[in-house]
């Protein structure tokens, strides 16, 4: 009896707690705020049900506790939806806008049949709680019947901005009042949004980000055309006229500390100015300088939407843009712009072209360590012609000049516009060559080097196309501990490309994958499961991943790995989950939600997000294998 009555007043608590959750959810004021504002109100007079529950000595029975559960996962699903929408990206909610209100849907859906399974109107509650219990659960039954309306016109001025290429000013008009994108901060705020939304994909955006980053150019354009001041009050027009404005810290490098002309995007979603970060990654770097974090590749995404932000910006405020893109100054007083000796680099290139076999070597191995030196050299060596020549030697019947000729290749490619060079050279097929049938260290190098080459996306076919990603997969199943690096890193960033992971799948890389996994101490797990996530999201992957039983050393993972692989595991795990009711049910028998819950509460943002929708999931396949819904 007392064990029943404390279980009644943890639960009644737990609920409270979940409500006073919501209700100190920030305001939403984009276009879903009617729907969450409805959400909200009614689960808030949800609580002097609860409270009197709580307090009483009333017993609410076993039928009492099934329906005061069924609260509980209610009231989570309203968290996990309500959350994101106070914060999110609004142009992405604006087109998702019919998923979302389907989404209110099910939660309501929830609500309703939990009070339906709750006869309230037998407990000894006042008067008053009885009757406002009532009402919510009319208006629930409403709302159910009736979901809310959508904005067709919405509807129609979306569909014409993504079609059309300068879509009518009315239109942007609209748009720009409806989803409050009003002024430069409104769309610096959903710009950050934004790519906080292409970070959180995994490294696959898909069709939609790229709508979605079409429609935030054109808004953009029409809020510098029609309120460029609009963040600036009257006076601070005049001061403007008077002093120089400050610089946004989020325009700024975070290592020159000066605006930034070309920034771009690292894996872990900061951004820099692309030469600083550029010569950091030259220098040997393979963390992120501002959070320290490894750098999961090295691959740089121009953040084109910040770059529209720091141009309008400047036009606002009458700033000059830097004259020299992507220049990052140096610390030394009088450093030239060009150190290399074109001369010796000149006589290199004639020993490459006509020398013996002794003087071939000798030469590639200067040109590999030249162009290891420093940018310049980078540069210097690649305009004396000498790519088409590496590129030749790489059929090279000699082992080390092969090995110095993939390596210069490489310590070229990290010059961007060197990259184009070689690929338009023919290099492609003759590196994958050299990493089928290379010495051990022409090989590691021959794999880093079609990493470096795939940064730019269509390399990223044409290396593919070329069978590179069973070669690869060779070496990540037997090269050396650095070898293997190399070789996850270069699928991982081929693996962007849709093509590559059915390539990738077919090829037998998941059962390497899982052996790198399983073994803690190889030092692969990271890669492993990197690979792993965005593999998952192909169906082929998912299926290959799923045979190969995964689930308990996914869910270990998620128990004791780092914060990142935590989160790919997580998300791995939902791949494999969502639509497959055995996987579910063998995560559930494997002892998932404990660790999910955990998850929930400690984990990054993304993973705690994967486990909350993972929970949900499981707790559906109790709704559906309960015998008292059979």
């Amino acid at each position: 009896m007392e064990e029943d009555k404390n279980k009644k007043s943890e639960l009644m608590s737990g609920l409270i707690e979940s409500v006073k959750e919501i209700c100190f959810l920030p305001e939403c004021k984009n276009i879903c705020k009617k729907m969450h504002g409805n959400l909200v109100r009614r689960i808030k007079l949800l609580s002097p049900l609860f409270e009197e529950l709580r307090d009483s000595n009333e017993e609410i029975g076993k039928d009492g506790i099934k329906g005061f559960l069924l609260f509980r996962t209610a009231l989570d699903s309203a968290i996990q939806l309500l959350k994101p929408l106070s914060q999110g990206s609004k142009v992405y909610q604006a087109l998702q806008r019919e998923k979302i209100a389907k989404e209110f849907c099910l939660v309501t859906e929830k609500i309703e049949a939990a009070l339906c399974e709750i006869s309230y109107d037998k407990l000894d509650l006042s008067e008053e709680v009885r009757e406002q219990i009532e009402l919510v659960h009319s208006q629930l039954r409403r709302a159910k019947a009736r979901p809310e309306f959508l904005d067709l016109q919405l509807d129609l001025d979306l569909a014409v901005a993504q079609r059309e290429k300068d879509p009518d000013l009315a239109i942007l008009k609209r748009l720009s009042e409806k989803l409050e994108l009003k002024t430069i901060n409104d769309l610096k705020k959903e710009s950050l949004a934004f790519h906080e939304l292409v970070i959180s994909s995994g490294g696959d955006p898909g069709d939609l980000f790229e709508k979605m980053s079409s429609i935030l150019k054109k808004l953009k354009d029409y809020v510098q055309t029609v309120n460029p001041d609009a963040d600036n009050s009257e006076s601070d027009k005049g001061l403007f006229k008077h002093r120089s404005p400050v610089i946004p810290d989020d325009f700024r490098c975070p290592i020159s500390l000066e605006l930034m002309k070309d920034p771009v995007i690292v894996s872990t979603g900061q951004t820099y100015e692309r030469s600083c970060i550029q010569k950091w990654l030259d220098a040997g770097h393979k963390t992120c300088p501002k959070t320290q974090q490894t750098l999961l590749h090295t691959a740089l995404t121009p953040n084109y939407v910040l770059k529209s932000l720091i141009s309008l910006w400047c036009e606002s405020n009458g700033v000059e843009l830097p004259k020299q893109q992507g220049a990052c100054r140096s610390k030394k007083v009088g450093s030239s712009v060009s150190d290399c000796d074109k001369a010796a680099i000149v006589a290199l290139l004639e020993k490459l072209a006509n020398g013996d076999r002794e003087q071939q070597r000798a030469a590639a191995g200067e040109l590999r360590l030249l162009a290891k030196r420093n940018a310049d050299n980078r540069v210097c060596i690649a305009e004396a012609g000498a790519i088409p020549l590496l590129v030749e030697l790489l059929s090279s019947t000699d082992p080390r000049t092969q090995e110095h000729a993939v390596t210069a290749l490489l310590n070229l490619s990290i010059n961007d516009s060197n990259k184009g060079t070689i690929v338009n050279a023919g290099a492609i097929p003759d590196i994958v060559d050299v990493l089928r049938n290379g010495s051990t260290e022409a090989r590691e190098n021959a794999a880093a080097t079609l990493f470096s080459l795939s940064v730019i996306d269509e390399n990223k076919v044409a290396i593919g196309a070329a069978g590179a990603i069973p070669a690869l997969i060779d070496l990540l199943r037997q090269g050396t501990p650095r070898g293997k690096k190399d070789a996850a890193t270069a699928i991982f960033n081929l693996s962007i490309y849709q093509g590559n992971k059915a390539r990738a799948v077919r090829a037998g890389i998941v059962p390497s994958l899982m052996q790198l996994l399983k073994d803690a101490g190889g030092g692969m797990v990271d890669e492993a499961l990197a690979i792993l996530a965005i593999l998952a999201s192909h169906q082929e992957g998912k299926i290959a991943i799923g045979q190969a039983e995964p689930i308990p050393i996914l869910i270990e993972v998620i128990r004791t790995g780092s914060p990142r692989n935590r989160e790919n595991a997580a998300a791995v795990l939902y791949s494999l989950s969502a639509g497959d009711l055995q996987q579910l049910k063998l995560a559930k028998e494997s002892g998932a939600e404990e660790a999910l819950k955990e998850l929930s509460e400690n984990g990054t943002d993304r993973a705690k997000r994967k486990a909350g929708s993972l929970l949900e999931l499981i707790q559906r396949v109790d709704v559906v294998v309960s015998p008292s819904f059979l």
